[in-house]
């Protein structure tokens, strides 16, 4: 029988934690950063659909490059057309930036609010592994979804900008949360 030691500081691929002040300094960037996001919501949420649609013209570019490169692999064709696809795809979200943000917060809404169903129904038929969780979380995501379908179209101007803004505090207190746990310390 195989038994692993849980107390040693090395996680999962065997690196060691990142040291206390690590964490902390990247704890605080990231809340900074996060205080600096909400500052200006509308602000970001423009420049987070630039930046999106910079990422899908340069992964639609490789895509067909990558076509070519490997074309005895099958599939020429196809990843052809999704490269141009990504391609097109970018060039509508630099070009039209607050359009598209408000077509991307749309998206959003309703993927909200159908993940928040289904993880509601995941949460009733598995109720007795602790299902209840998934079930709150389910109805987060329908609230969530819905707040910004019904706000639509002014929730377009902010949703992104605020969601990144939330998550890069979130995430900062994440990292403090791990600096301070006994484990971490000890490294």
């Amino acid at each position: 029988m195989t038994t692993y030691d849980n107390s040693s500081p090395m996680g999962v691929t065997n690196l060691p934690a990142p040291p206390f002040w690590i964490c902390i300094l990247l704890g605080l960037a990231l809340i900074v950063a996060g205080f600096f996001v909400l500052g200006d919501v509308m602000l970001v949420t423009v420049i987070s659909t630039i930046f999106i649609g910079w990422v899908s013209i340069i992964a639609g570019a490789f895509e067909v490059v990558h076509a070519f490169w490997t074309k005895g692999w099958g599939g020429f064709v196809w990843q052809v057309l999704l490269g141009i696809l990504y391609v097109a795809f970018g060039v509508v979200l630099v070009g039209q930036p607050i359009a598209s943000a408000l077509i991307l917060t749309y998206v959003l809404g309703l993927v909200l609010a159908v993940s928040g169903f289904v993880r509601i129904l995941i949460g009733i038929s598995h109720w007795r592994e602790a299902g209840w969780i998934m079930l709150l979380s389910g109805v987060f995501g329908i609230v969530a979804g819905i707040i910004i379908l019904t706000g639509f179209p002014a929730t377009g101007l902010w949703v992104l900008g605020f969601l990144l803004g939330v998550d890069l505090i979130s995430h900062g207190i994440g990292w403090l949360a791990y600096a301070w746990q006994p484990t971490a310390r000890s490294a």
